[in-house]
């Protein structure tokens, strides 16, 4: 839809400005002045090589921003401002600064080139003592165009613009009708080239530049009627325009001189075309024009990064961020970029410019093109553009971008990496502090990768169960005594499940679910958060339900958080509780025996598990089928970092005349399964009956940091309390009923 008058802002321009500034850019100084050496260094498979692999980094990043323009109402700041509202200021400031600085440097090149234009007369003025130096004209061209910017503003630039893409054009058309140079023969060579030749990627990083004027027309968005329609109409024609004319370019050198010429011969341009003056006059053309896009455009970036605070000093933000009349020209802005562009000039390498350039582009766009795949990776409902790219084409410029940089300049790739990284963390100095951060992203991304992942082994766990032999926890547990019954709970499901496994704790919330329960569940959650923060590899949340075993049943039969199915149930109760609350809680974990789960109940007192340096594991006849899952579950918790010290050891009860066979059985069970046991610490004893093995246990594990034992559902049933309450004197005692069959090899 058209904006209003009263809705424009700027200029109101349309579609042509757009194509105009882009491809003015693109059809610049470095076609006219590097192509001939690119062509004499590479051949021409190699500069053919060279626009395809430029164009597969900046067509992805073209197909990106005009994605993203459509997404969302568009104003002044171009790349800046479409990256940072759909990404956030954080990330969008330091593509942002990132981008004006490559523009900067880039408006620096063309009047660089546009010295270079004048060389022709360098004989002429040595008869006069005079030494050319290109600075001689780049200098006053950078200066005269900052001052006509703050003076005129766009409109005059936009003028300028039309009538030098026009010239431009008229030499290209005379290029194309030339004849090869004098002497040589037209003659199609693939790859020959100069002895001594530049490596590949240097050459690329010197051309480069040519392939990036294609953003030129988005910067300026804010001057823009319908940004949505001519941002990617206006990017996309300039862009395959300007691809054509390169194939064309680089193949009309390659027939019309030898490598030689080409190589040495900035010009050779010009010895080729129907009439040869027209070349230096397309080149002074297309830098002016080339120029006029970037000082068009970078003010105006830098412009809406003030407005948007994100520079450290406040003062220097709202100087910039000033607009002149009913344009709103970046006078200020452009001001400051004449400044650092007279700073680049001066240097006057043009190669030693191209590819700092290079690195600034290259950066920016692989960081566009991730976020862009990122973006279409996390599928927002929030991202509907009205023109749609792949996620891989985003994803093959993102990793074109990162490759070309380290093949072309290592360092300067490590040195423009680490920019970005320094401006995204100095971004949170700035006044406009956190808004949008990158964060919000990557939990996108997290979340749709998770759903895939989940649907996934839903499906393979509905072809091909999960068997004994690669168990790993995932564990619920669901309590009502979260604040007044210490974080035991939460710390051993954090041990048990931080590397190996998920798990999920709820906190039960005793009430009917409607609107008030359920903004006092999110506040919960808060605290819940606060509570485990520093507890891995478990999910918190609040249950609102009227009864506990009706939360209970509630989660025991939804899929678990992980997208695994929950094996394992954890109940706890503290070491003084009453006979009544211990008897309540074995109810509850034997209604819980029906979900097919692995038991699990801890009893936790003062101690909070010692110094974590002894684990005792009892064994005994009937646990035939609890012993694995015991012994696993030991191994997992000396894997991590707070019980890397402890030593396991485990006591073995059985009848005299079985002794021997168990033991035998117990240590190849844990030679083959790789558990770390010493022997010395497996200690099997002769018992008969109950109370010598409870005085065995007393005597033994008093001092023990957790005790590990095995429990029989009906054992639970019947006298579960008296069980769980025989040894006062015990630290943390962890009782384990298993219900699936688990094996260590």
């Amino acid at each position: 839809m058209e904006a209003s008058p009263s809705e424009q802002r700027g200029h109101g321009y349309g579609t042509l400005p757009v194509f105009m500034a882009s491809v003015s850019a693109i059809l610049g100084a470095i076609m006219f002045l590097r192509f001939g050496w690119a062509v004499g260094h590479v051949g021409l498979v190699g500069a053919l090589a060279i626009i395809v692999l430029g164009h597969m980094v900046t067509v992805p990043t073209a197909l990106a921003l005009s994605e993203i323009a459509t997404n969302r109402k568009v104003e002044g700041g171009g790349e800046y401002y479409i990256i940072s509202r759909s990404f956030g200021l954080r990330i969008g400031s330091a593509i942002g600064v990132a981008r004006y600085v490559a523009e900067t440097v880039e408006f620096a090149l063309y009047c660089i080139a546009f010295g270079e234009a004048f060389r022709v007369f360098a004989p002429w003025l040595a008869t006069h003592g005079i030494v050319f130096d290109p600075r001689m004209v780049s200098l006053p061209i950078a200066i005269a165009l900052t001052a006509i910017m703050i003076l005129k503003g766009a409109d005059l630039g936009m003028a300028v613009l039309y009538a030098v893409v026009g010239v431009v054009a008229a030499a290209l058309v005379l290029f194309f009708l030339g004849k090869p140079i004098a002497g040589h023969t037209a003659e199609l060579t693939l790859s020959k080239h100069v002895e001594h030749a530049e490596p590949f990627f240097v050459v690329f990083a010197v051309c480069f530049p040519a392939f990036t004027g294609m953003t030129q027309g988005v910067n300026i968005s804010g001057d823009l009627k319908n940004p949505a329609r001519s941002i990617p109409l206006g990017t996309m024609i300039g862009t395959v325009v300007g691809l054509v004319i390169f194939l064309g370019v680089v193949y009309k050198l390659n027939v019309s001189a030898p490598p030689e010429a080409l190589a040495s011969d900035e010009l050779i341009m010009s010895k080729i075309a129907v009439w040869g003056p027209i070349i230096p006059i397309g080149l002074a053309c297309a830098t002016l024009s080339s120029a006029i896009g970037s000082i068009l455009g970078s003010p105006r970036m830098l412009q809406a990064l003030s407005r948007d605070r994100c520079f450290p000093l406040g003062g220097l933000n709202r100087w910039l961020a000033v607009g002149h009349g009913p344009a709103d020209e970046p006078r200020n802005a452009t001001l400051i970029t004449g400044i650092i562009a007279v700073a680049v000039v001066s240097v006057g390498e043009l190669d030693l410019v191209a590819r700092l350039m290079s690195m600034f582009l290259l950066v920016s766009y692989g960081a566009l093109c991730s976020i862009s795949f990122l973006e279409h990776f996390a599928a927002s409902p929030s991202y509907r553009p009205t023109f749609r790219s792949r996620w891989y084409i985003s994803l093959l410029g993102a990793v074109m971008s990162f490759l070309m940089m380290f093949q072309t300049d290592p360092l300067f790739a490590v040195l423009a990496l680490g920019a970005m990284i320094a401006l995204y963390w100095i971004s949170r100095f700035s006044p406009a502090g956190h808004t949008g951060d990158l964060a919000e992203l990557f939990r996108g991304v997290a979340g749709q990768l998770i759903r895939q992942l989940n649907v996934r082994l839903q499906r393979s766990a509905g072809q091909e169960q999960a068997t004994a032999k690669n168990w790993r926890p995932s564990i619920l547990c669901v309590s009502s005594r979260t604040f007044d019954d210490g974080t035991a709970p939460l710390e051993l499901l954090g041990w048990v499940c931080e590397r190996h496994g998920f798990g999920t704790y709820l906190h039960h919330h005793k009430a009917l679910l409607h609107r008030d329960t359920y903004e006092e569940s999110k506040r919960i959650d808060a605290r819940l958060l606060e509570l485990s923060r520093d507890v891995r590899g478990v999910f918190v949340d609040t249950v609102v339900s009227p009864s506990y075993r009706t939360a209970l049943a509630q989660t025991l039969q939804v899929p678990g958080v992980s997208g695994l199915e929950n094996n394992s149930v954890l109940f706890a109760f503290d070491a003084t509780d009453p006979q009544p609350a211990i008897a309540a809680m074995i109810d509850e974990a034997v209604f819980a025996s029906g979900a097919l789960k692995n038991l699990m109940i801890l009893r936790h007192g003062p101690r909070k598990f010692g110094k974590r340096k002894r684990i005792h594991i009892w064994l005994n006849w009937n646990d035939t089928e609890n012993a694995p899952l015991m012994t696993l579950l030991a191994y997992i918790l000396v894997g991590h970092k707070q019980w890397r010290d402890a030593e396991i050891s485990v006591f073995a009860a059985f009848p005299a005349d079985q002794v021997e066979q168990q033991r035998t059985q117990f240590e190849s069970l844990m030679e083959a399964g790789r558990i770390q046991i010493r022997k010395q610490n497996v200690r099997f004893h002769s018992v008969n009956d109950g109370a010598t093995y409870h005085a065995l246990v007393e005597s033994s594990s008093a001092e023990a940091d957790l005790v590990i034992m095995g429990l029989t559902l009906e054992a639970l049933a019947e006298r579960g309390g008296y069980l769980m309450t025989r040894y006062p004197s015990f630290g943390e005692m962890l009782f384990v009923i298993a219900s699936e069959h688990v094996e260590i090899e």
